[in-house]
């Protein structure tokens, strides 16, 4: 019963337009080509990527498209060129990649592949260019290189993580986008030592998983920043120990938490994007060997401005993609981490959905409910 170089039909929900209810549509799904693969999707989970840009805010709105990116599955079949992976293995899909051939994948230091990078406009696949998703003859575009609001999906087998196949996968697809991005952030880019102090701008999903990635590197105190205070409570269980509101507070946050220890956080990470948060996260470390580390994407036009001499005074600023993680080589290694339970993933899933009910993980992230909907594709 092998679909293998067949046209797959399918269910995905597709974004007809900007902002408007995704609508659950047959689709035809074509076989993978050179260096490709389709795979089956089991679970997805909603990330605000995809809300901001199927609100159509900040790029070229390119419609209709398949959302998703936040997933996990079964591959289903394999293109010309592909000989790590096969049918039957267990997959994370990744917004990025690594084609281990361009000098960023061969850099230790990097994970910025200049062959399969993000990119937002791209709808269809590196190879021809043309999508993969079609209705009535109609072409559907690509979100990502991934696409995973659909039963079935075609990817660059560069941005596909094989993983432990004993691995939840209803878990672990929360850690293709934006557990990965927060927990690296800290662990791989901030780096604190056992003891040292970490402060977190921005309670979200992302936040959130730069705390718990400061909690599991055993920080002694984890402040959390947020203007919403509802967020604190549930922050508690990722590790943070206070709580800053800048609103309560008549002086710039970054003097207040100063104040609080004894001249600076030893290290610092910003997930908000905004601009003002960044200034306060540097600005916030200690002199001398004071780390800030900088996660939320910022406005286009966005200057950082800040004076020459919190450089000269020995606090630095760095920033990070997607935690510094290399899709293929490193992510396996993040889900073991949960499989022997050094790291917790089952906190950031704070709903569940089937899919024919994906726009209610819409609802609850405009909403600001909770965390990660976790998205059912068989039920």
């Amino acid at each position: 019963m092998s679909n293998a170089g067949q046209v797959i039909k399918c269910k995905a929900a597709v974004a007809w337009e900007a902002g408007k209810p995704l609508s659950i549509e047959e689709v035809e799904v074509a076989p993978p080509q050179k260096h490709e693969v389709r795979v089956k999707i089991l679970f997805t989970s909603l990330c605000h990527t995809d809300v901001y840009f199927w609100e159509a805010k900040g790029q070229n709105p390119l419609f209709p498209r398949i959302f998703g990116h936040e997933a996990g599955g079964v591959v289903e079949s394999v293109g010309e060129g592909v000989t790590d992976l096969k049918p039957g293995d267990h997959v994370l899909p990744i917004f990025t990649g690594e084609c281990k051939e361009c000098p960023h994948c061969l850099s230790e230091e990097s994970n910025m592949c200049d062959l399969l990078r993000i990119n937002t406009d791209r709808g269809g696949m590196i190879h021809d260019g043309k999508p993969r998703f079609s209705k009535d003859g109609k072409a559907i575009y690509h979100f990502l290189g991934t696409s995973t609001f659909s039963e079935y999906t075609v990817l660059h087998a560069g941005q596909v993580a094989k993983i432990n196949p004993e691995a939840p996968l209803d878990k672990v697809c929360v850690l293709s986008c934006g557990m990965s991005t927060g927990f690296g952030a800290t662990v791989n880019v901030a780096k604190p030592k056992k003891g040292q102090s970490v402060a977190v701008f921005g309670l979200g999903a992302v936040g959130l998983a730069a705390a718990e990635g400061a909690r599991v590197s055993g920080a002694s105190r984890i402040i959390g920043i947020d203007l919403n205070p509802n967020r604190f409570e549930e922050a508690k269980k990722f590790g943070c120990t206070e709580f800053v509101n800048p609103k309560d507070h008549d002086k710039p946050v970054q003097e207040v938490i100063a104040a609080m220890t004894g001249g600076g956080v030893d290290r610092s990470v910003e997930c908000t994007g905004s601009i003002q948060a960044m200034i306060s996260a540097f600005e916030c470390v200690h002199d001398g060997w004071g780390v800030a580390v900088l996660v939320g994407v910022p406005s286009k036009d966005d200057a950082f401005k800040t004076s020459p001499v919190n450089f000269l005074n020995e606090r630095t600023l760095k920033g990070t993609f997607f935690g510094n993680y290399k899709p293929r080589s490193d992510i396996p290694g993040v889900v073991e981490k949960y499989m022997k339970k050094e790291l917790e993933l089952d906190k950031f899933i704070t709903h569940s959905v089937p899919f024919a009910e994906i726009n209610k993980a819409f609802d609850y992230m405009l909403a600001g409910e909770g965390l990660r909907c976790v998205v059912r594709m068989d039920a």
